[in-house]
């Protein structure tokens, strides 16, 4: 095994980490609120909530923090060897895991270990597990 070091980042990752962290402490000491990113896309989808607000205004700062990176010159974003249709059979199934776990990796990965919800840690390790499992298969199976 190899490490790629040119993608090697432990301090943008350090980083990263921090401010992922600080977002969800911020959500729920001022909000109450956990930050799992489904449950704050699915609560705008359906029936307008009086709470869509802050949701819009999360999951534009989601979205928008890395494109406003990359407008100011910054390389963030990885280089994704897959096409569209991969990408959104890909999503889906992420999409029906979510429904499925109760919950993303962001509400249980990092929220919920953090509160020691023994659901949370089942469902990161299986998360890491599939992940792992994927990896594995994509490359020393399939040859990819």
């Amino acid at each position: 095994m190899s490490i790629d070091l040119a993608s090697f980042t432990p301090g943008l990752s350090l980083t990263g980490g921090l401010l992922i962290g600080a977002a969800a402490a911020a959500l729920v000491l001022f909000n109450g609120r956990i930050a799992g990113i489904s449950g704050i896309l699915g609560g705008l989808v359906g029936t307008p909530q009086k709470d869509a607000q802050w949701r819009v205004a999360f999951l534009a700062g989601l979205i928008g923090a890395p494109v406003l990176a990359g407008l100011l010159g910054s390389r963030i974003a990885p280089d994704i060897q897959a096409g569209w249709g991969e990408i959104l059979v890909a999503g889906f199934l992420v999409g029906i895991g979510t429904r499925y776990a109760g919950g993303c990796t962001s509400g249980h990965g990092v929220c919920g270990i953090s509160r020691g919800s023994i659901r949370s840690v089942v469902a990161t390790a299986t998360f890491m597990a599939s992940g792992f499992l994927t990896v594995f298969i994509s490359r020393h199976l399939l040859g990819g």
